[in-house]
């Protein structure tokens, strides 16, 4: 059964590895690096609709005409556009850590310091790492962050870092990370099973966002991860995993059903 990964905001595929890997015994796992981020070609269009329809022409070049999609944060966002537009592409959805409701803008700090780093003068990891050092206090959001390091070729055939995200894109179009996500109108969402999880540390879903939730999609249960922030699947690997592998069998067993009644 095909499960598609959604990374979340300054995010990549390379996030998702260890947990892929381990999914694909159960699974056949794509990881997907979202448009403007990682390998991904850059573009001036970015929102959720063009990244929602990203998504919908993978599964066409991939062969595969429905699949459990999983997103973290702003991939969760996408996620929940792709149930609105193609109900009929999604066996499961999994929503990590979002809520469809509007968050305020609250990156700035993060741009601040990828805005920082200058690479004609920063040569190495090390000198792009103590520059988020002085403006980012959480070390691993700094270690999140220096993920989208590469080597970039210029135009004399030397190489300097860069960042592989489109930097100039997000900070322009910052504002879409947080938009609503519309309700759903098609009766197709309600017939596919739904996994919210959030991080017990996290604020992300609070107590009103469950009522949402449950009046957006009825057939969506939620789980809370203890001792797990925002990045439930990195500070909880293992329990993340579980509930993941288990949401995958509840769907398969869910498509069985599904076709048994028809």
């Amino acid at each position: 059964m095909p499960v598609y990964i959604l990374h979340g905001l300054f995010g990549c595929a390379d996030n998702w590895s260890q947990i892929s890997k381990r999914l694909s015994d159960c699974a056949d796992v794509v990881v997907v690096d979202l448009r403007n981020h990682g390998r991904s070609p850059h573009s001036e269009e970015w929102d959720y609709h063009c990244m929602a329809e990203d998504v919908v022409e993978l599964m066409d070049q991939l062969h595969h005409k429905q699949a459990i999609v999983v997103g973290h944060s702003m991939g969760g966002k996408v996620a929940m556009h792709l149930s609105l537009l193609h109900p009929n592409r999604m066996l499961g959805m999994m929503v990590v850590d979002i809520a469809p409701r509007y968050y305020t803008p609250h990156h700035q700090e993060v741009l601040d310091a990828l805005w920082s780093v200058d690479f004609s003068k920063h040569k190495t990891r090390k000198d792009c790492e103590q520059v988020l050092e002085n403006l980012i206090v959480d070390a691993g959001t700094r270690q999140f962050l220096l993920k989208n390091l590469f080597w970039e070729t210029l135009s004399d055939g030397s190489l300097q870092l860069a960042w592989r995200m489109n930097l100039p894109v997000i900070t322009r179009h910052i504002a879409e990370v947080g938009q609503a996500s519309p309700k759903p109108h098609s009766s197709g969402v309600e017939r596919i099973p739904v996994l919210f999880v959030r991080g017990a540390k996290s604020n992300y879903i609070n107590s009103e966002d469950i009522i949402q939730i449950k009046e957006y999609y009825p057939n969506s249960k939620l789980e809370t991860i203890e001792d797990a922030g925002h990045w439930v699947q990195a500070e909880q690997p293992e329990a993340f995993l579980a509930c993941l592998k288990a949401f995958v069998a509840d769907v398969e067993l869910h498509t069985q059903d599904f076709h048994h009644t028809e």
